[in-house]
């Protein structure tokens, strides 16, 4: 299977809802509890541009959203404006063929090109797929937070990872 990763569109909106809206409803791998609406998606791809780009990898043949990353500004005091956090999602059917280290290496590259200095990835504790690709790609863990949040009737931790551009 080939794909290419580009820059998200509106027209990529209800495709990424889709891949997100799954992980609001049945995992842990976003704290978010309430899923995206369509509307709510197509501000977030507007809010995902320029210097905190949205991207989504796409199947070459058939043209289907098989996964999508994103830039976001880390905290919004300026002293922090040379920090991103990054997220990257995969359609369930498409894990296993490299689209996680195929976005996160893109992310990697956007963010390099931005001029930013650092990415935090923040990762729910037991999310040991993520947690293998941010190592992967030259992360290092830098901390945990001990049972910040709580979801399905779980408490849940957050690694953080930190790659230094």
């Amino acid at each position: 299977m080939g794909w290419i990763i580009r820059a998200a569109e509106p027209n990529d909106a209800e495709a990424i809802r889709a891949i997100y809206n799954r992980e609001v409803e049945g995992s842990t791998v976003t704290f978010d509890m309430v899923e995206r609406s369509l509307q709510e998606q197509l501000a977030w791809i507007s809010e995902h541009s320029g210097g905190h780009p949205a991207i989504v990898a796409v199947e070459e043949k058939s043209a289907q959203i098989l996964g999508f990353g994103s830039l976001t500004a880390y905290r919004p005091r300026p002293a922090y404006s040379i920090t991103v956090e990054d997220s990257v999602y995969v359609r369930d059917d498409s894990r296993g063929l490299g689209l996680g280290q195929a976005l996160l290496g893109e992310l990697v590259r956007l963010a390099r090109l931005h001029g930013y200095h650092s990415i935090i990835a923040r990762i729910v504790g037991d999310h040991e797929a993520s947690i293998k690709l941010h190592a992967a790609a030259g992360f290092l863990q830098v901390g945990r937070e001990t049972e910040v949040g709580r979801k399905h009737g779980r408490w849940l931790d957050v690694v953080l990872m930190q790659r230094m551009i």
